[in-house]
């Protein structure tokens, strides 16, 4: 089965399309517009970004992904072997964030990952990929497959920022449970990332935050 994309040709189309489906996508981008479409470059500086942003701020992540840059230029994983503990941590890297940069690092080079060739597979096999990397889960597979791919049928239930925008866009209880979230999305397949990509939108907008 081929893999579906979002690209400028279609992004806009795809939104409007879901915002036929529900009224209340279809109100966020009446109040805010379409969303950007948080495009990323497939790189392993990308998958860096990814890890720094594993349970903080965007702006923390990107804090710590720009101090990372000034001290070692473009981001590769021989450079990123090169540091030691401390120079890391001088970069905002938690200990386990250093251990999951590192591994990463070490499986792109000893060639048990490469991520140029991901785009050729599936959303599943990418993620069994992936997923062989310490430190990588669901989430951090999620936000690849959908801001550096471009795939259109993820929805990251692991991200608290687009779970609290679907209870309050849908009026859903606190404890509303993944799995209740998940039979909510299916109404948006095959383009549920489009759909939390303007649920984000949503959220990002409300808190006039910068992403």
């Amino acid at each position: 089965m081929a893999t579906r994309t979002f690209h400028k040709g279609n992004y806009k189309k795809l939104c409007n399309h879901l915002t036929e489906l529900d009224h209340g996508l279809r109100q966020i981008i009446l109040a805010h517009g379409h969303p950007p479409m948080f495009s990323r470059e497939p790189s392993f500086e990308t998958m860096v970004h990814i890890i720094l942003e594993q349970q903080v701020s965007l702006a923390s992540a990107k804090a710590a992904l720009v101090k990372l840059k000034e001290k070692i230029g473009e981001v590769t994983p021989e450079k990123i072997l090169l540091l030691s503990d401390q120079e890391l941590r001088s970069c905002y890297f938690s200990r386990q964030k250093t251990v999951y940069a590192r591994c990463l690092a070490t499986a792109i080079i000893n060639g048990e990952l490469d991520l140029q060739s991901l785009d050729k597979e599936s959303d599943e096999e990418i993620r069994v990929q992936l997923k062989k990397i310490k430190g990588i889960g669901d989430w951090t597979v999620d936000i690849f497959l959908m801001m550096a791919l471009n795939r259109t049928d993820c929805f990251p239930t692991g991200d608290i920022a687009l779970i609290n925008s679907i209870k309050h866009i849908k009026q859903l209880p606190k404890q509303t449970t993944k799995e209740e979230i998940l039979l909510i999305a299916e109404q948006w397949k095959p383009n549920r990332t489009l759909a939390a990509y303007i649920l984000w939108w949503d959220y990002i907008k409300k808190r006039n935050m910068k992403w």
